[in-house]
């Protein structure tokens, strides 16, 4: 993402043209705020949504909704697993990206660990699934080394040039990430009814460079860099085509917009990395499943804090919030790789946005941590309202594959 927010002609189009009516709500010419359009009322509004949150009660329903566990459902089975090892620094919890693990030998280097399914689109699956490790390693400081994929074909529509091309992509994909592929597991099941991958991502990071989501502290300020949300605006582009054409999306709209998965992308391995070896960074977060609301109440969660959050702050280009609106989604419950939620002290803000710039990437102020007694709240138009909660990510409503 190095080249930041440097949109195709076409898609600068969609965004100046199409969206007439959008504008900055930010004071602040420096931070590359939200676009927020006046005409298109399908975005969030805490005030009148009605977002249904999954009981977990002991007499709720033992079937469970699609997408992430609910964070009180998590916690329970986290409890059910055994006593962790004496050299896990950084085990199992809400929010947490990476397992962190010091070495036998007691030295600096601390080995980084992840893994991560590809749920919800199979289209480029290689390479979401690649660079989802990344960015799990990278929000802890770690460089990404090591990939092991587990590889579900479905039976019956598996076909030989299909799972070729997918292993040539992960091949290319790791060569220009400078990733070894170590292992893994491939087999075709009737288990699944589309391609997935779970890859496993390994990597090793300095003790001095280690940040963890747990790592927030009241009076730090929460900073986000790049937009939301990249990967469902991808993955939209690509999924709901024909209803989008209905909705009056141009094919050349579409594709650019599909091409949001190459330009920004949705690696976030440059600013994180470049934040952990800075030493501002008290916390980073990688939004994934339920957006970066969920992301945001993540990362309150393992630091045990608050957080105060100014929503119009967050950005969200008009054509980003359009193609939502158009699926019938809120922009901040959707999967959002390729942003990043990042905690530091109020006077480290600007070094590290300054750091951001330099590299291509924008960045805003969105809200602040506070003590956990003030619990997480939000200002929208001007107005305290609650923070999102999003039962399961947006795109788990869309219609079945």
């Amino acid at each position: 993402m190095a080249s930041g927010l440097d949109y195709s002609p076409r898609l600068r189009s969609v965004m100046a043209g199409r969206n007439r009516g959008s504008h900055d709500r930010s004071s602040d010419p420096e931070c590359n705020p939200s676009f927020w359009s006046d005409d298109l009322p399908g975005l969030h509004d805490p005030l009148k949504a009605s977002v249904p949150v999954w009981s977990v009660d002991a007499a709720s329903s033992r079937v469970l909704p699609p997408g992430k566990l609910a964070p009180e459902r998590l916690a329970r089975v986290l409890s059910l697993l055994p006593a962790s090892d004496p050299t896990l620094l950084v085990g199992p919890g809400q929010g947490e990206d990476a397992a962190v693990l010091a070495w036998p030998d007691g030295g600096s280097e601390l080995l980084v660990a992840t893994s991560d399914p590809i749920t919800f689109t199979t289209d480029d699956i290689g390479l979401y699934a690649l660079t989802v490790g990344m960015n799990d390693l990278a929000v802890c400081g770690a460089e990404p080394r090591w990939f092991l994929p587990v590889v579900l074909l479905p039976a019956g529509q598996a076909t030989v040039p299909a799972t070729e091309h997918l292993f040539q992509q992960l091949g290319e994909a790791c060569t220009a990430a400078g990733i070894s592929i170590v292992g893994g597991h491939t087999e075709v099941t009737d288990a699944v009814r589309r391609t997935v991958i779970s890859g496993t991502m390994l990597g090793t990071v300095d003790r001095r460079h280690l940040v963890a989501t747990a790592g927030a502290q009241p009076g730090d300020v929460l900073l986000l860099a790049g937009w939301c949300p990249v990967e469902a605006v991808s993955i939209l582009a690509r999924t709901m085509h024909r209803p989008l054409l209905a909705q009056g999306w141009t094919s050349a709209e579409l594709n650019d917009a599909s091409q949001c998965l190459y330009e920004p992308g949705i690696s976030i391995r440059e600013p994180a990395l470049a934040a952990a070896r800075s030493g501002l960074a008290t916390a980073m977060h990688d939004p994934t499943e339920g957006g970066v609301a969920t992301a945001m109440r993540e990362l309150a969660a393992a630091s045990n804090t608050g957080l105060e959050v100014d929503l119009d702050r967050v950005p969200v280009p008009a054509f980003a919030a359009r193609i939502c609106r158009d699926c019938g989604l809120d922009p901040l419950g959707c999967i959002a790789s390729g942003s990043l939620l990042c905690t530091c002290r109020p006077g480290d803000a600007d070094a590290l946005k300054d750091a951001w710039r330099d590299l291509g990437w924008p960045s805003v102020q969105v809200g602040r941590v506070t003590s956990p007694e003030a619990g997480l709240v939000a200002r929208h138009r001007g107005r305290p309202v609650p923070l999102p909660q999003f039962a399961a990510d947006e795109l788990t409503r869309l219609p079945a594959a």
